[in-house]
């Protein structure tokens, strides 16, 4: 406090600061990098452990063995589906039925914003079907859900049979204290939404549903299946969820737990961990599956109809079959008795899971990173704008000073301006922040709202008018008339300037800072970008240099650099021509999250983030 209190000591942290702000920012962007990229390795990535009691040993013995069964119930499920050209409702009814389930039916609708033209639906119709396991042991106060997403095409029917199965085994037993819920949901994530809503009986996005007629006790916790072929080779694991939400690390630890037991391969990011872990090569494995999280989870999409239970508090992830070249394949019993463990070991908690991290990335299955070792690297990065922003407080208070307070401080140039240049007040920032905020709502609900109205001017479809319209509202949003602020009196000084790119630079800190805090990828992808370039913009020096820096780090860019990134880590590279298609798509999926599931990243980027980088583009071309 001495330091910050003694007037000639604070002259001198003044003078220091603005000396070596430069040098300070620089190396902060280079420990911000080195500290994320150090993160893939086996002294910061430690392995993973059961934090939970209750879940902390496999030994159990799983005597599932209808792997026969659940292929003929495949076989059937198919055919019965081929027949009746969608989900075979009545079929699940009587089979559920028959294997002595309380069956209910859930039909439900949702009007899309705007057509889907990836799956080619707008006005989508389907039937949830399940059948609830009353625990003997029980009083009916806490469930478990395994969830199987019906399809269209030849994809799931292994599941189905799968679960039909274990259903039928699950049955004959009596050790169960939870309930078990199984569930056929129609149309992927819609159907899953639906049937959330309905059953916590709470409707956030419009879906209109008949409402659930059974219930079983709260949800612990949930698995949904995903396995299109009669054998695997492997099984891999989605954790990601809606806006970057992650499941309770004790149930990923507890399904590769099994998959070891069981000798049945798993991979996270479709990539199988290595065991040579102080080899280059196996740090490049590991930083590329660490990179394929951090893309996924930044996204703010669900990778799977786990995404949807998080919101919920319930821990779920989503496993998906593979069939690939692999020599070793398993069969349905194997999965089955990994799938019956699991089960088990969920049935024996307690309570909810909690002991373990719910803020973490996977490197692999078998080590993990949490919170508190990767939050400095998006720190470091957040610190280049707090200097930056600290340098133009102490250059604006200098200006505030005395002339010969100044003088006293050696700064004689900067005293005679301190007379000449006149001072603008607050009203200078005005017109640019309402003109950016303008824009960013403009952003938000024009393109849905005006989809109609181009569709009869222009000869597109409604899904290529929402795109289009959200890209030349983006792209508009560089033309608006930013010198506003001239016709204020004095507002074209070097302080008014100043003044904006304080405010640009810790709006943008509380922003980044916020998000980071529930999406940490997100967060750190957009400060990687963003970040230098905000700190570095001022409208003098080469101000062309600086607008085609600003423009390369623009959401809309990093977008698609980031689908770009993406392509090349799961080895399926893509050309320039469809890598726009991959970002046209990526545009409209982001909208049609946010409009049906609740996902924030487009709302978070058209009202917030594009205003920001709007108001630094103002300090760029401040007159």
């Amino acid at each position: 406090m001495g330091l910050l209190s003694d007037p000639y000591r604070r002259r001198a942290l003044s003078r220091l600061i603005l000396r070596l702000n430069t040098p300070l920012c620089l190396l902060s962007y280079v420990a911000g990098l080195g500290w994320f990229l150090a993160l893939a390795l086996p002294p910061v990535a430690p392995r993973t452990y059961m934090s939970e009691n209750a879940m902390g040993s496999t030994m159990v013995e799983e005597q599932f063995a209808y792997g026969e069964r659940a292929l003929s119930y495949a076989r059937e499920f198919a055919g019965h589906k081929k027949k009746a050209g969608g989900m075979p409702v009545a079929w699940l009814e009587k089979t559920m039925w028959n294997l002595g389930l309380e069956v209910y039916k859930q039909p439900f609708a949702r009007t899309l914003p705007f057509p889907d033209e990836t799956r080619e639906r707008y006005m989508v119709k389907g039937t949830n079907v399940y059948g609830i396991l009353r625990a003997p042991r029980a009083a009916s106060t806490e469930s478990l859900v395994l969830s199987v997403p019906c399809s269209e095409g030849q994809h799931n029917h292994q599941a189905v049979g799968l679960m039909l199965a274990l259903a039928s085994y699950f049955r004959g037993q009596i050790y169960w204290a939870k309930d078990i819920i199984f569930l056929v949901n129609e149309h992927d994530l819609l159907g899953m939404e639906a049937w959330l809503e309905a059953y916590h009986d709470v409707n956030i996005t419009e879906m209109q549903s008949s409402g659930t007629l059974g219930r079983a006790g709260a949800i612990q916790a949930a698995v949904s299946l995903e396995l299109s072929s009669d054998v695997v080779t492997s099984f891999d694991v989605a954790v990601e969820g809606l806006n970057g939400q992650l499941p309770n690390l004790d149930l990923v630890n507890l399904f590769h737990a099994f998959c070891q037991k069981n000798g049945l391969l798993c991979t996270i990011q479709g990539k199988l961990q290595r065991s040579d872990w102080d080899t280059l090569p196996a740090y490049a494995h590991s930083l590329q599956t660490l990179l394929l999280m951090v893309l996924k989870q930044g996204s703010g999409r669900p990778q799977g109809d786990h995404g949807l239970f998080l919101r919920y508090h319930i821990e779920a992830i989503t496993l998906r079959g593979i069939n690939s070249f692999r020599q070793y394949k398993y069969d349905m019993s194997t999965v089955g008795k990994t799938l019956e463990g699991m089960f088990r070991k969920l049935n024996n908690l307690l309570e909810r899971l909690h002991q373990s991290y719910f803020f973490y990335l996977l490197p692999s299955l078998s080590r993990f990173v949490s919170i508190s070792v990767y939050m400095p690297a998006f720190g470091f990065l957040i610190l280049i704008l707090i200097l930056k922003a600290l340098d133009l407080w102490m250059k604006l208070s200098k200006c505030d000073a005395g002339p010969a307070e100044r003088l006293w401080d050696g700064d004689q140039g900067a005293a005679h301006a301190a007379v000449e240049e006149p001072r603008p007040g607050l009203l200078t920032l005005v017109p640019p922040l309402l003109i950016c905020h303008a824009t960013g709502l403009t952003l938000y609900f024009l393109p849905v709202l005006g989809q109609h109205v181009a569709t009869q001017h222009f000869p597109v479809s409604e899904a290529e008018a929402v795109v289009l319209t959200v890209i030349a509202i983006y792209v508009a949003g560089l033309a608006l008339p930013h010198n506003t602020h001239r016709v204020l009196t004095g507002s074209g000084s070097d302080r008014g300037w100043m003044t904006l790119k304080l405010l640009s630079l810790l709006y943008l800190a509380m922003q980044l800072g916020c998000i980071a805090l529930v999406n940490f990828s997100l967060g750190f992808l957009l400060a990687v970008t963003m970040v230098p370039v905000a700190a570095a913009v001022q409208p003098t020096g080469p101000r062309y240099l600086y607008a085609a820096l600003l423009v390369l780090v623009t959401p809309a860019v990093t977008l698609l650099l980031g689908i770009f990134l993406y392509q090349e880590l799961i080895e399926y590279p893509v050309s320039v021509l469809e890598c726009w298609q991959l970002f046209l798509q990526a545009v409209a999926g982001g909208l049609l999250d946010h409009y049906l599931y609740g996902s924030v990243v487009f709302p978070f980027v058209a009202i917030f983030l594009y205003p920001c980088w709007l108001l630094l583009w103002n300090v760029l071309f401040w007159k």
